[in-house]
């Protein structure tokens, strides 16, 4: 087989966050062997790049380059940051500049110590409430999305027992969130995108915005900017340039009907796409039900995504996220951040089959 067989400076690059390596606790209950160790289980299975939750903002140099430094010495290179603690900015409230100004100075400490993508949410409020797990092969655990879900005693996500029994669609807005409209939401954002990228394009920095996961219609009130691909458009035009780009996920186009290739050559072609999620779908109604499956097996044809990418020579990273929950993980008390979630084993299958993927398309 011709080269390249791996990631190289003109290929896409694949990646873990560094948790999903898991490993024991130190001696004293904390996470520096953590991310040893998590490191190291990254490596094996040929992953040579992380990303990670930041710390709270602002970000400071010293903690930003030694969380880089350690992860190099084991042989991981940290390539992207979720950012967040700014929901003032998010919700137009008193206190939204001092956020803005603190964000800015993360940015900055990001361009400083090397890191090049900042990623970051911008949701009114996130249906995670939706969520609930659905066997799938053999018992494994999948992750469904209903639009129309009836609310339990046990929901996981921000429920209120008053709310026991009423249709995920049907939940009222939460005191701390409100309700909120599109013109409110892309007002807001706005607002951000030409404070911020203005001095992420001075640090070297490129913002990667997730779209809405799930895209509901609408959640818990309020309407989502970030919901259809129609503003994943708006949202590059606010501010043109590479440091106002999104996170390209092909499973969330799919869920909202949308043909993953065609979205991925509209945003690469113009140099929009600053990060990856590459993970599969079955979709049941766009928007209001749908399946997260294992990569292998649902709509998108993964092979014709990863091609289009290297087709438009995207060199960032790609994050087959969303592993499922086998018996294998469970056994061993691993769990996933959603209902049927897996953890490191089946990291291992969706890293596999990436890279598969990833071969395929830079010798086709």
């Amino acid at each position: 087989m011709p080269g390249p067989r791996f990631e190289g400076k003109d290929t896409p690059k694949i990646c873990l966050a560094i948790g999903d390596g898991g490993g024991p606790p130190d001696a004293q209950g904390g996470r520096s062997a953590n991310q040893e160790v998590s490191a190291k289980r990254l490596k094996q299975l040929g992953v040579d790049y992380a990303l990670s939750g930041g710390p709270p903002i602002p970000w400071e140099e010293a903690r930003l380059q030694s969380m880089m430094d350690r992860l190099k010495t084991n042989g991981v290179t940290l390539g992207n940051l979720m950012i967040a603690g700014f929901n003032n900015a998010i919700y137009n409230r008193p206190g939204k500049d001092e956020e803005i100004e603190k964000v800015i100075q993360s940015i900055r400490v990001a361009g400083k110590v090397g890191l090049p993508v900042v990623e970051y949410n911008w949701y009114a409020h996130r249906a995670m409430e939706g969520y609930f797990e659905e066997p799938g092969r053999a018992g494994v655990g999948l992750t469904g999305f209903d639009y129309e879900l009836l609310q339990t005693a046990a929901q996981q996500y921000q429920t209120r027992p008053e709310e026991k029994g009423m249709k995920f669609k049907d939940l009222p807005a939460l005191p701390n969130e409100g309700a909120h409209t599109l013109d409110e939401m892309w007002t807001n954002i706005t607002y951000f995108l030409k404070a911020v990228v203005p001095e992420a394009e001075k640090a070297g920095v490129r913002l990667a915005l997730h779209p809405n996961d799930p895209p509901a219609p609408v959640s818990r009130k309020s309407q989502q900017i970030m919901g259809t691909v129609e503003g994943w458009k708006k949202l590059i035009e606010i501010v043109k340039s590479p440091s106002n780009g999104i996170t390209f996920d092909c499973g969330v186009t799919k869920e909202m009907g949308q043909d993953p290739v065609e979205v991925c050559h509209y945003f690469a072609s113009r140099d929009r796409i600053n990060h990856v999620h590459f993970r599969n779908v079955k979709v049941t109604k766009p928007y209001e039900r749908y399946t997260e499956v294992f990569i292998d097996e649902g709509e998108n044809n993964m092979f014709a995504v990863m091609r289009e990418l290297v087709k438009s020579k995207y060199t960032r990273l790609v994050y087959p996220e969303h592993p499922r929950a086998i018996d294998y993980d469970r056994d061993r008390g691993r769990i996933g951040g959603y209902p049927g979630g897996g953890a490191y084993a089946a990291f291992a299958f969706n890293v596999g089959y990436t890279r598969a993927m990833m071969q395929a398309a830079l010798t086709a």
